[in-house]
This record gives structure tokens, C-alpha cells and sequence, in this order.
């Protein structure tokens, strides 16, 4: 296994070494949705069984553990999502867009603690963006999507589906179906048939 070590150089680790690197990413992801972002490091190491030594040897401040967790999560649980499934270009492009959204709102908490540490690998996003992007351009050929759509409007959609989500809570909806209910709406404004959109800034 290869993989980023606490000095933030990339180098293959021994087996025990990678197993209890894989056990420490994994239990901080769960620790963070499951405790929020200021868990301990000490409540991290317990979940993975290891020592916290062993965590600090591993990752030496708490911003590179929250780098290798949200590598993990983006290669995965996000990447995955856009994956070419079917014959119909517009059940790719829409199912890969509700498994996206569902995936970043099960993660919430590690991608805002990736975002004030800065620790977004932009290479993963942006062959994230490039798998999307096929599929868009996939959808469009067929004529199954508004011919004006960019990559950067799937991106859009991305984010105003969890934010309105986000801002039904506490209404008595399940945010989940509150996710699916406006994805929903979202998604029928990228099919062919309305007016033209605006230009784009």
C-alpha cells in the first residue's frame, strides 16, 4: 500500500503500518460524524485500537489526519458516485448526482473541517469534475439535457440540494426526503423543453 504519510510525503508503508493507518482514517471518519469536529485525537486512537503515539507517529497535527480522512472519503464514497452505470445517459447523469449528494451529506462534518484546514486534494476534485463532465457531455449528445448545461452547473446543483435541505431541518420532514424531494425538482430544471438559461457569470 502507498499512501501519505504524517510528513505529507507519499511512500509505501508495512503491512502493520498500513493496517493501522486504514484503522485511524476510518475511525476518524466515523468519530466525526459520530462526535463532531472537535473530537479528541485521544477518542480517535481508542475507536481504532491503536495507541495514541501511534496516531501522533502516523499523523503529527490533527489537520493532516483530517487531509487522509477526507482523501478516502472522496476516492471511496464521492468518485465512485459518478461512475457510468446504464445505457441511458440522463439515469447516469441524474443517478450519479442523487448517490453524490447523498454521499457529501453523510459527511458534512469531515467536509467542513477539510475546508477550514484547506485540505481539499485538487486533483481528486478535479477528476471528479472530469468523470461528471462526461457524463454530462454523454446526456447532452443524446439530447436528454438542456444543450446550454456546463459542468459547472452540475456543481451548482450540488450545492443548492443539500443547502435547502439543510435549511428544512426542523420542519418535521426527514432531511433525507427532503434531499430527494428537491433533488428532484432540481433535476427536471436540467432536462430539455424550458426556456433557455441566462448566461452564466
Amino acid at each position: 500500500m502507498t499512501t501519505t504519510t504524517g510528513t505529507g510525503s507519499a511512500r509505501p508503508l508495512r503491512a502493520d503500518a498500513a493496517r493501522n493507518h486504514r484503522r485511524i482514517v476510518e475511525a476518524a471518519a466515523a468519530a466525526f460524524e459520530a462526535e463532531g469536529p472537535d473530537v479528541a485525537l485521544e477518542e480517535i486512537a481508542r475507536r481504532a485500537g491503536v495507541g495514541v503515539a501511534t496516531l501522533y507517529r502516523r499523523f503529527r497535527t490533527r489537520d493532516q489526519l483530517v487531509r487522509a480522512v477526507l482523501e478516502g472519503v472522496f476516492a471511496e464514497e464521492i468518485e465512485p458516485t459518478a461512475a457510468t452505470a446504464t445505457d441511458d445517459p440522463w439515469a447516469d447523469l441524474s443517478g450519479s448526482l442523487s448517490r453524490a449528494v447523498e454521499a457529501i451529506a453523510a459527511r458534512r462534518t469531515i467536509l467542513r473541517l477539510a475546508r477550514e484546514a484547506g485540505a481539499f486534494d485538487v486533483e481528486a476534485v478535479q477528476r471528479y469534475g472530469r468523470t461528471l463532465n462526461r457524463l454530462l457531455d454523454r446526456a447532452r449528445d443524446a439530447g436528454a439535457v438542456r444543450p446550454e448545461l456546463t459542468a459547472r452547473d452540475l456543481s451548482a446543483l450540488l450545492v443548492m440540494a443539500l443547502a435547502v435541505a439543510e435549511g428544512a431541518e426542523g420542519t418535521g420532514a426527514t432531511t433525507g426526503e427532503d434531499r430527494r424531494r428537491y433533488l428532484a425538482l432540481l433535476l427536471d430544471g436540467l432536462r430539455p423543453g424550458h426556456p433557455r438559461l441566462p448566461p452564466g457569470g
